[in-house]
């Protein structure tokens, strides 16, 4: 399963150079609005020491990191939907995304273009919530005026279909963002066909400098994309020493990304690879399993288990086995980050 992430902000906001930094990807970046038209899409790997000590371990053959697509677009701007700037067909290029980032210009710098008359995060923010909540009511009307045959011919599934899409409808024209909302799991389910932008999970980046924040944001995430550009690429020691993070901006926005999503790994290793595995937060071994191989989860039959600190420092299979760090379990146990397993399957 592999994450990925849209990325929209309105032109010369710092998405191409963040899309640059992040996936070593040239791209076209220019002081001009619009200078991205056609998608960006670059894959990220997800940095993990754990995958690094236990390729060690196990001198494995080859590190497999669990990854992330971005994908960047055409900036938006006010009225998109009318066909303002280039306007919002570009949208449908994340739709397929599983989480939305909203890059939102915090910076002062009069050599940079702003499309807008001032530096407001949260103007910028309504302006794109607007944007992607006229694109959904596209959606929205197209498929509710689909179903109106099969609704006046009384089918029980495009009944329960046109209602939710009837109370999606109501509250985008109320300007609100879908995944803000009460549902229930059957009206998440059905909404969840029609990829709708605003019932996406949404992060917000703020591009500037910290000095220079003035509003917050739920979910959100400070980040001075240009300091992020320079220092790419410096080590974790690099950075100590110039007095900076650790962990990059970029490294914080990928973890952030995950929580969002509710998400987790389990990793595999052994001679051949060792391997990063992408699961959802609740998921047994068996689905676990299943995201190695489909079959595995329909033959499953139980999984060893140890938590990779545990094994690093038994020093081997054996002494972690010998120990009793390694345990045998069934169909319901839930598997949980950091879990180093070997599934057993018919």
């Amino acid at each position: 399963m592999s994450l990925s992430i849209g990325i929209v902000g309105l032109p010369n906001v710092g998405k191409s150079t963040l899309f640059k930094t992040l996936t070593k990807k040239q791209v076209l970046i220019a002081n001009y609005p619009f200078a991205t038209i056609d998608p960006n899409v670059g894959v990220v790997l997800v940095p993990d020491e754990r995958i690094d000590k236990l390729a060690e371990f196990s001198k494995s053959a080859k590190k497999i990191y669990a990854t992330v697509d971005f994908v960047d677009i055409a900036g938006l701007v006010k009225g998109a939907s009318e066909g303002e700037g280039l306007g919002n067909k570009f949208l449908a290029n994340i739709r397929e995304t599983d989480a939305i980032v909203y890059v939102l210009r915090a910076f002062h710098n009069a050599d940079i273009i702003n499309t807008q008359t001032e530096v407001n995060p949260l103007a910028d923010k309504e302006i794109l919530d607007v944007e992607l909540i006229l694109k959904d009511l596209e959606t929205v009307n197209k498929r509710f005026d689909g179903l109106a045959g099969d609704v006046r011919a009384g089918k029980k599934d495009a009944v329960k279909e046109s209602a939710v899409l009837a109370k999606a409808k109501e509250l985008l024209t109320q300007q609100k963002i879908l995944v803000d909302q009460a549902w229930t799991d059957d009206e998440t389910e059905i909404l969840k066909t029609y990829q709708l932008l605003t019932f996406k999970p949404r992060l917000y980046l703020l591009n500037g400098k910290p000095e220079e924040m003035k509003v917050e944001l739920p979910n959100s995430l400070v980040m001075d994309i240009a300091t992020e550009a320079d220092t790419d690429g410096l080590s974790a020691q690099e950075r100590k020493e110039l007095g900076l993070p650790e962990l990059s901006g970029l490294d914080i926005l990928i973890k952030k990304s995950y929580e969002l999503l509710g998400l987790q790994t389990f990793l595999t290793t052994g001679e051949t690879e060792t391997r990063a595995w992408t699961i959802h937060k609740g998921d047994k071994a068996p689905q676990a399993a299943g995201v190695i191989h489909s079959d595995f989860e329909q033959k499953f039959v139980k999984a060893e288990v140890v938590f990779w600190e545990e094994l690093l420092k038994a020093g081997s299979y054996a002494k972690a086995r010998e120990t009793g760090k390694i345990r045998t379990e069934g169909k319901e146990y839930v598997v949980k980050d950091g879990d180093v397993i070997e599934f057993k399957h018919g």
